[in-house]
C-alpha cells in the first residue's frame, strides 16, 4: 500500500462524509467539525467513524474517537493507524 498523505486521505474522506451527511456537494476541510457541518450529529459521527474504519481497514479505540475534534484530527489518526 502506498503511503497515505494528509491531502490524499482528505480526498478519500470526501465521498464518505457526503454519503453519511446526505449532501452530495459537501466539501470538508481539515478544519471542519460537527459544530460547523450541517446534519453531523452524534449518530452520524459514529457512522462516519465506521465508514472510515471499513474504507481504510483500520480500527479506532474509543478514547481516540473521543479525542477527535476536526476532520484534520481524523485524517491524522487514520494516517497513524495505517503505518502500524
Amino acid at each position: 500500500m502506498a503511503e497515505l498523505t494528509p491531502d490524499g486521505v482528505l480526498a478519500e474522506l470526501q465521498p464518505l462524509f457526503r454519503e453519511a451527511l446526505e449532501n452530495s456537494v459537501l466539501v470538508v476541510t481539515r478544519g471542519s467539525s460537527a459544530a460547523d457541518t450541517p446534519n453531523w450529529d452524534s449518530l452520524t459521527h459514529i457512522e462516519i467513524i465506521e465508514m472510515v474504519e471499513r474504507h481504510f481497514k483500520v480500527r479506532f479505540d474509543l478514547g481516540e474517537v473521543q479525542d477527535l475534534k476536526t476532520v484534520g484530527d481524523l485524517v491524522d489518526l487514520t494516517i497513524s493507524k495505517t503505518k502500524r
